[in-house]
């Protein structure tokens, strides 16, 4: 009579373990979220009459192009070290360049420019951070 040997067990699926890349990029974005967030909570303060806050929003705000050179070497290092997705060094590279004219129109005092400009780049940040910890950015290309 023959006999049909058991199925070898299926060998156990690694967990994906996350790229080193990928968690340097979710830091420095995530430092610069709360850059970011802090500057329209200063400038509030300052309209509201605590000028001493206006110091704090312009040290913030003049070391934001600083993290973003680190987000842009963060996405280098996700995109070509660790294949991620090509569209985040782009965006990096955007956001920093929107983030040297943020800090030049607000020492011009070009409100006009630098207001809807901060908007626009708060609300990169945000969804930036929001899509390094999802589970989007771990899927290589």
């Amino acid at each position: 009579m023959d006999t049909v040997a058991p199925a070898p067990p299926a060998p156990a699926v690694p967990a994906r373990r996350l790229r080193a890349s990928l968690w340097a990029l979710r830091a420095l974005l995530t430092v610069q979220l709360f850059a970011v967030l802090a500057l329209p909570v200063l400038a509030g303060l300052f309209l509201t009459g605590d000028v001493d806050a206006i110091t704090g929003h312009g040290l913030i705000g003049g070391l934001l192009p600083l993290l973003g050179l680190l987000v842009i070497g963060g996405a280098l290092a996700y995109v070509l070290g660790g294949r991620g997705r090509l569209w985040v060094l782009p965006a990096a590279v955007v956001l920093f360049l929107a983030e040297g004219l943020q800090v030049g129109m607000g020492y011009a005092r070009t409100l006009q420019v630098h207001i809807p400009l901060g908007a626009a780049v708060v609300t990169t940040v945000v969804l930036l951070a929001i899509w390094v910890w999802s589970p989007s950015a771990r899927r290589p290309r």
